[in-house]
């Protein structure tokens, strides 16, 4: 069914000298969109009330005095933002149809999303509108990031960051201000300050008589309140005033607008926490009316009236469109199809270690380089900050430093500031901007300083960009490096497996290499997808040993499973640093007991690809699993589940699991010897096994 067409009015810019030129023209203009989002607002209450909207909605009643003049004032060729629950208005300025949006609340067959996300959690990332999620404050950095590529692309834009009072509390807030800062982001950050966050007024969140604009000054930027429920013309003038300063100077900007939420949190707010009367204070505060009764003033009622019309007819139009819209399929396939960005075809790289074309035959003639792991690493960092302009590195602790495990070691000399940035210690707010620099068409490396630490970004990595494809079709090539394991006394906070914590949620890829050489091409190999891929790399295996490392055409079957050894006893599985106990294990049964194994480094732990360890299992009809994480809950669970659900019937034995005891990481040597696998302990369990 075609969409209809919208009327002449809702066009999707506004200049700021327009007010002074043609002020009429102008204010209808905002006039119609708050008129539309409002009745859009409230018949999108009817229909949920009516049970043909599921799940709940949220509703931006009250707050068209500051979104909509917003986003009609804001460059959508070029500027970035991400809208929160009271945005409608802003969803429906930004891009797309008003069906568009409708089918999004209907969460029908024609949905942006394809009825993956409900309500207003969707956006349109092709035109950087960053689909918000739950989590408060966690878009905030991801706006950071995007308009920081808009910059480096050499585009003006301004980034736009809105979250409410009750957002203000939280640490993504406070993170993504220092960062914006620190980094000079041009990001006008806008406080929704309604005084509610859903029943909590701004008495219970921070001390009495807290101007929340003021905290600007703590993190050395400009900041000003604005009455959003006041004269419309006058707050659209101060908007205008404030985005051309953020782009002009590239600074950002913190606004405490005072609107107003007429409707509760949601659909469901029963609203009995608001004292007596004060919902009747808040609808006498309410911008639209005031601002009907002075353009009826001017134009009068009747115009008025007319464009009313013209508006209701056209949104219920829509809505019988959407409501005609037949309901998604629920087909699986397409779901997991869409997980993962679709492949995409290697870069094209220099085939040689380095980067230097005018010495590329003397590289291909040359014997390998002799590297460890964190040296093959370097290497592989270097070639790609030299061969893809789009590419970076960040991290803490990464510039002149050269990281804690000193795998940077260089690139901050070599390849400058720009390229190799050196963050401040806010992991999440750190991983967020990350995360929107790739939605925006950079690929960066982020360095977190141990794996541990990823907990600070839990929600950037497994909410946002794990989630970004399947809910909006958005790629998110990002590499998240993580120096993880233990066996070096580092103890619990440095020392973690945390592969099977974030291998529990969908979207991400994991690569976890063995080998300085496995190490180069896994590098490489993440780099170049466009999904958020896992680089776990063993801190005991940086400085192990030298071995060789050469170009490789084929780096990307760094994916699959490498055989390592052959035998008929059992399949032995594992990863990482047990990769070199299991080859001394298997060694030592072969010599000791005439029992040869098949051993596979599984290499790649996401997507998993285990045909020919599925093969292996068939012909020996035995398995053992072998990994340094936690038993209970490890991810060797996962391994047996898979491998023996196809196979049950073929196994001549249980499978065994060799894994690390159920505790935090000890930290004296002697307890961590205990606690983690080690060579005697594996020998010691596969041979009461086998008896």
């Amino acid at each position: 069914m075609a969409f209809p067409l919208p009327p002449a009015l809702l066009t999707r810019a506004l200049h700021a000298a327009e007010l002074a030129t043609h002020p009429t023209a102008a204010l209808l203009r905002i006039y119609a969109w708050m008129q539309l989002a409002r009745t859009g607002d409230n018949r999108i209450l009817e229909l949920f009330r009516q049970g043909l909207i599921r799940g709940t909605v949220t509703g931006g009643q009250g707050n068209e005095g500051l979104i909509v003049p917003l986003a009609l004032l804001a460059d959508k060729a070029t500027d970035v933002i991400s809208f929160t629950h009271r945005g409608f208005g802003g969803h429906l300025v930004w891009s797309g149809h008003l069906c568009d949006h409708l089918n999004q609340y209907f969460a029908n067959a024609a949905s942006p999303t394809q009825a993956r996300e409900g309500n207003i959690h969707h956006g349109d990332p092709s035109a950087r509108s960053l689909p918000m999620i739950s989590h408060l404050g966690a878009m905030l950095s991801n706006v950071a990031g995007a308009t920081d590529s808009q910059r480096r692309l050499g585009r003006p834009a301004v980034g736009f960051a809105f979250f409410g009072d009750g957002g203000s509390s939280t640490g993504d807030i406070h993170e993504t201000l220092n960062l914006a800062s620190l980094l000079s982001l041009p990001i006008l950050f806008v406080i929704e300050n309604n005084r509610y966050a859903y029943s909590t007024p701004v008495s219970e969140q921070f001390a009495p008589d807290t101007e929340l604009w003021r905290r600007a000054a703590g993190y050395g930027i400009e900041g000003f309140a604005l009455d959003a429920t006041a004269e419309v013309a006058a707050t659209t003038r101060t908007l205008a005033a404030a985005i051309e300063k953020v782009r002009a100077t590239s600074r950002p900007l913190l606004i405490e607008a005072h609107t107003l939420r007429l409707r509760g949190h949601a659909a469901y707010d029963t609203c009995d926490y608001l004292k007596p009367g004060e919902s009747d204070g808040f609808f006498a505060r309410d911008p639209l009316p005031k601002f009907r009764a002075q353009l009826a003033a001017t134009l009068g009622s009747v115009e008025l009236d007319a464009v009313d019309a013209e508006l209701s007819a056209f949104l219920e139009a829509c809505v019988q469109v959407s409501l005609a819209t037949a309901r998604p399929t629920g087909d699986v396939a397409a779901m997991e199809a869409d997980l993962f960005a679709p492949p995409t075809a290697p870069l094209p790289w220099i085939p040689s270690l380095g980067s230097d074309r005018s010495a590329l035959s003397s590289q291909l003639s040359a014997p390998p380089a002799q590297l460890n792991h964190a040296q093959a690493l370097n290497a592989a960092l270097r070639k790609i900050l030299t061969e893809r302009p789009e590419s970076l590195v960040l991290g803490q602790d990464i510039g002149t430093y050269g990281g804690a495990f000193k795998v940077t070691e260089g690139l901050l000399a070599d390849f400058g500031r720009p390229r190799v940035l050196n963050l401040p210690l806010a992991e999440s707010a750190c991983t967020g901007y990350a995360i929107g620099l790739a939605l925006n068409g950079h690929r960066p490396i982020e360095e977190f300083q141990f794996a541990d630490f990823v907990t600070e970004a839990a929600t950037q990595i497994t909410l946002n960009a794990a989630t970004y494809h399947f809910r909006s079709g958005a790629a998110v090539p990002i590499v998240f490096r993580l120096p993880t394991g233990g066996g070096l006394t580092f103890g619990s906070f440095h020392s973690q497996e945390l592969d099977s914590f974030l291998l529990a949620m969908p979207g991400l890829k994991a690569l976890y290499p063995s080998t300085p050489q496995d190490a180069f091409n896994a590098l490489l190999a993440a780099y170049e997808d466009n999904n958020p891929v896992l680089l776990f790399e063993h801190k005991a295996l940086y400085r192990r040993g030298k071995s060789p490392v050469s170009w490789d055409a084929n780096y990307r079957t760094i994916w699959t499973p490498r055989q390592l050894r052959t035998g008929g006893y059992a399949t032995l599985v594992t990863y990482g640093e047990m990769v070199h106990l299991a080859e001394q294990a298997s060694d030592y049964f072969a010599a000791e007991y005439e029992k040869s194994f098949d051993l596979f480094d599984l290499r790649a732990l996401s997507p998993l690809k285990l045909d020919a360890i599925e093969a292996s299992l068939a012909r020996t009809g035995r398995l053992i699993v072998l990994h340094e994480g936690r038993r209970t809950h490890g991810f060797g669970a996962e391994l047996v589940a898979r491998l023996t659900e196809k196979y049950f019937s073929a196994l001549k034995a249980a499978p065994l699991r060799i894994a690390s005891l159920d505790l935090p990481v000890p930290f004296a040597p002697e307890l961590e010897q205990a606690y983690r696998p080690t060579q005697e302990k594996i020998i010691e369990r596969i041979t009461e096994w086998m008896g």
